[in-house]
């Protein structure tokens, strides 16, 4: 019944134009939305020197219960990101953000290196930075709980972790369920773990004799790297790779699928199955996952 209203909108009443069976029909392109489960046909005729039209209509089956979702604007997202290091992931990220290509913001820098690389750069562009564990013989850095308190008070959504070192806090794994991300410079579960990081796992994926690399992306636990995986990338192992040509090639897809992954995550695309893994859902097709 719907659909048959809407259809109205579209032609005339059949009943109220005449049928002549003897006149010779043109059928004209349809002009119905091809979503609206509604098969038309036109047809004209020459009376005279009047043009009449007269439409003819029927709904399919498939839109016998037909369903008008209205969609709500997605609310922009509220980042926090870790890091020990350079932060060159978590320069594209603010990056991106700014250029509008993800929906979220960096509000926040949480590092256990004041000094660092991506400390700087959250500096310089206006972005607080937050000490996190306390430093030794230092009176910077916070406690678990403060830490918990402090992204609450920046009402924080996500937090991405970006080359940083020190394992996570179960307060906040409990804070933040399902919303901690991190990247990791390997095609997990293979070299992962404590100890793993930076270019010991370039040395050792290369002395393994394995022929692919990659950046792989996972929620995180109470434990190094053993996260629901989201999202990897493959990239080849050549044969004469050094340990450092080998993480230059693996970073620039991290930099690509971090800024991907995230874009997922801030336009609410992530979903998860029902044995607990993680999905990806097509930004083009909601019908596709990876």
């Amino acid at each position: 019944m719907e659909a048959q209203q809407i259809l109205s909108r579209f032609c005339p009443k059949p009943s109220s134009l005449p049928l002549p069976s003897h006149k010779k029909f043109q059928a004209l392109p349809c002009v119905v939305p091809k979503n609206l489960g509604i098969q038309r046909l036109c047809c004209s005729y020459t009376e005279g020197k009047k043009k009449r039209v007269f439409c003819v209509g029927r709904v399919v089956d498939e839109a016998k219960e037909l369903k008008v979702e209205a969609t709500t604007p997605v609310r922009r997202k509220k980042l926090a990101v870790f890091v020990s290091g350079g932060g060159s992931n978590f320069k594209s990220i603010h990056e991106a953000s700014l250029k509008g290509s993800l929906h979220g913001d960096v509000l926040v820098l949480v590092t256990n290196k004041p000094d660092c690389g991506g400390a700087e750069y959250a500096r310089n562009n206006g972005i607080p930075v937050v000490v996190f564990p306390k430093v030794k013989d230092g009176s910077d850095g916070l406690s678990p709980s403060e830490l918990v308190g402090t992204l609450r008070n920046f009402q924080v959504d996500f937090i991405l972790l970006a080359g940083y070192l020190k394992l996570i806090p179960v307060e906040l794994i409990r804070a933040y369920e399902k919303s901690i991300l991190n990247i990791h410079p390997s095609l997990l579960p293979a070299f992962g773990g404590k100890g793993y990081y930076g270019m010991k796992v370039h040395k050792a994926v290369i002395a393994s004799g394995a022929r692919y690399s990659g950046p792989t992306i996972h929620f995180v636990d109470e434990h190094y790297d053993t996260g629901r995986i989201l999202a990897q990338r493959a990239v080849p192992v050549l044969a004469n790779d050094t340990a450092e040509e080998l993480a230059a090639r693996v970073l620039k897809e991290e930099h690509r699928l971090y800024v991907e992954t995230v874009e997922a995550l801030c336009a609410e695309r992530i979903v998860w199955r029902d044995d607990g893994v993680p999905l990806i859902r097509s930004k083009d097709n909601p019908n596709e996952f990876s």
